[in-house]
């Protein structure tokens, strides 16, 4: 009951993937016209209540992962794109059908993963392997080449992120990592950089399927999901420890 007890609650949230960053992110305006200050905050406030409930409730620690439910705001939810919210005050609101639910569907950690004007696929996939299943790969060696342009020979459209990232892996300096991580973030391409949910990126749909080194297929946010909670003994034991 004691209102210390939240430092409990800020000082966790605040350390997946360094959360507190979320106060200096500069999402670029030309590509996320739509970012300002309120959302910024409504991203801290949504994953600091929604690990609060998880905590005050004595959940399980899956539902990490795989509540059924969020915390809105009216400027939260029309981001999500989740009707009949209104109003400044946060509420419990289920989310199931858009995407939503547990730490994955998320705006704080969708942008922390993200660069200032794209997603990051390797960002959001070691975030998973460091703050989910507690296997982060080797740092990246300093010669690692940029990604190509998105410049694509078809005038029409531009590469996506996973094209490009696809020509990236081509390097053996680059694969070894990237091979791990990459499929777990482009499970997340539905999310943009600000985690917004979109179906196509520059006039491409988007695919959202992957498939790890060890064989095993899923698909999109839910599938990644639906892995991590497969692998159960990894995933409580790097909560726990963390």
């Amino acid at each position: 009951d004691d209102p210390r007890s939240n430092a409990l609650v800020e000082n966790f949230t605040g350390q997946l993937r360094d959360l507190r960053n979320l106060r200096i992110v500069a999402p670029d305006a030309t590509q996320f016209p739509d970012f300002d200050d309120n959302l910024r905050e409504a991203f801290r406030r949504e994953t600091e209540l929604f690990v609060e409930s998880q905590l005050r409730e004595d959940r399980s620690v899956r539902d990490l992962l795989g509540a059924d439910y969020t915390f809105l705001n009216a400027r939260l939810a029309r981001h999500y794109g989740i009707p009949n919210v209104y109003g400044n005050h946060f509420r419990r609101v289920t989310v199931a059908g858009h995407g939503r639910g547990g730490l994955l569907g998320q705006g704080s950690i969708l942008t922390a993963t993200s660069y200032p004007n794209r997603t990051s696929p390797t960002k959001r996939g070691l975030w998973v392997l460091e703050n989910l299943l507690g296997s982060p790969p080797p740092p990246p060696p300093s010669d690692v080449p940029g990604l190509p342009d998105a410049d694509h020979p078809d005038a029409e459209r531009s590469l996506s992120m996973r094209e490009r990232m696809e020509g990236h892996r081509t390097s053996p300096v680059c694969a070894s990592c990237h091979v791990r991580m990459d499929p777990l973030g482009f499970s997340l391409e539905n999310f943009d950089g600000i985690g917004a949910w979109r179906t196509t990126e520059g006039g491409t749909p988007i695919d959202a399927s992957s498939t790890l080194p060890d064989g095993a297929s899923f698909e999109g946010s839910s599938g990644l999901r639906d892995l991590l909670l497969g692998q159960e003994e990894r995933f409580v034991e790097t909560v726990t420890e963390k």
